[in-house]
């Protein structure tokens, strides 16, 4: 895997993304590392998120790696790119056993590493959560999850699906309904048996219209307060459809009502400070369908965002 390298124009005096991160050699020590994962067959919908690793890497070129409203220059930081975990090309239950020992074989190697999890559709996630609780053995994590569906389908009507990464995470008690906060959920976007299951398993909800009423900052001290109660370490999980359709319109399952991407920018910077958040996944993107890369480079301004609040970390 080549990290890209196409800024057509080189300024001496600036640093772009795509020269910043470059390939891991697989033992410099990393404070957080790229990991792509090429997966959209279990969509419900047709989806093209198999190509967002590839997109969003693309989408490097375009940004520096200082931010004035932070005051932060990310270049020195010990972020690399990974590469990609391989999928099977057609057996699901493989590709998310691969994901799982991957990033299992990542936290073995590099314990301290906050992956940068790039899907591929949300049925990723679940994986990505057995192996970061693994990584915690007899402790608890919490989860602080961003998008516009519950993500708790039924198996028996579809298997594993990108609707179904949440139900994976609770029955296998990767993580307890208590310690999960759900933030951007949105009404005629999901059934009400589904709502009544996350909320009889102790998961917290607040609604798009919650963080519109309320503002972000006050809705994100509550999940983290529910994802923090007890629990070893945080993992983000961030569906990008949780964004009003009007900024993200490459999302398989768009719709207006959504969050704006300043609150989303906001929160993953105040998560990124935050030392007990140690994992995050962005998903559900679909390039074959984006404008501009539009999607795949509001991507990019999320995960730098979190990377400025790692770099303001303590210690």
């Amino acid at each position: 895997m080549k990290t890209p390298d196409q800024a057509a124009f080189r300024d001496h005096l600036e640093t772009k993304v795509a020269h910043w991160i470059k390939q891991w050699d697989e033992s410099e020590p990393l404070v957080a590392g790229i990991v792509g994962v090429p997966l959209s067959k279990p969509s419900i919908s047709l989806s093209g998120a198999s190509t967002t690793p590839s997109a969003v890497r693309a989408a490097f070129k375009s940004f520096t790696t200082y931010s004035m409203e932070y005051g932060v220059d990310l270049q020195h930081m010990t972020v690399r790119d990974l590469g990609d975990i391989q999928m099977h090309v057609t057996d699901i239950g493989e590709c998310h056993r691969r994901i799982e020992a991957c990033l299992a074989d990542l936290y073995a190697r590099q314990p301290s590493i906050v992956p940068i999890v790039i899907g591929g559709d949300h049925s990723v996630s679940c994986p990505s959560v057995k192996a970061f609780a693994g990584r915690y053995p007899g402790k608890k994590v919490g989860i602080i999850h961003f998008d516009a569906h519950h993500d708790v389908r039924n198996f028996e009507d579809g298997g594993v699906t990108n609707g179904t990464p949440f139900r994976g995470i609770l029955e296998s008690g990767a993580a307890e309904g208590k310690n999960i906060a759900q933030i951007g959920i949105r009404g005629f976007m999901n059934s009400k048996p589904y709502h009544d299951y996350v909320k009889s398993k102790g998961v917290h909800v607040f609604t798009s219209r919650d963080v519109r009423v309320s503002g972000i900052s006050a809705i994100l001290d509550q999940a983290l307060a529910v994802a923090g109660d007890g629990t070893e370490a945080i993992y983000i999980s961030f569906d990008v459809d949780v964004i009003d359709q009007a900024f993200a319109p490459g999302c398989p399952a768009i719709g207006t009502g959504g969050m704006n991407p300043w609150d989303a920018l906001d929160a993953l910077h105040q998560l990124g400070t935050l030392p007990q958040v140690m994992g995050l996944d962005f998903v559900c993107i679909d390039p074959t369908v984006d404008v501009r890369n539009v999607t795949s480079r509001l991507a990019v301004q999320f995960m730098l965002c979190f990377l400025a609040g790692m770099a303001n970390r303590p210690g």
